[in-house]
């Protein structure tokens, strides 16, 4: 699903950058994929398992064989 980032994602994120230390960035991923009911965001940046209300940060990349 393709979803426009409008202001309340903005809005969001500024949230998110200012509560939780992210940066504008990363907050803004994280924002649309709150905002687009995702569960799981895969990402090798953020923190492993961590939640943000119903979202949850995986790293696809962990326990891989360098």
């Amino acid at each position: 699903m393709v979803r426009p980032v409008d202001i309340e994602t903005h809005e969001l994120a500024l949230d998110l950058a200012e509560a939780r230390h992210f940066s504008i960035y990363d907050a803004l991923i994280i924002a649309a994929a709150l905002r687009s009911a995702c569960t799981i965001l895969y990402s090798e940046d953020l923190q492993h398992n961590q939640r943000i209300e119903r979202l949850t940060i995986k790293n696809p990349f962990l326990g891989q064989l360098n």
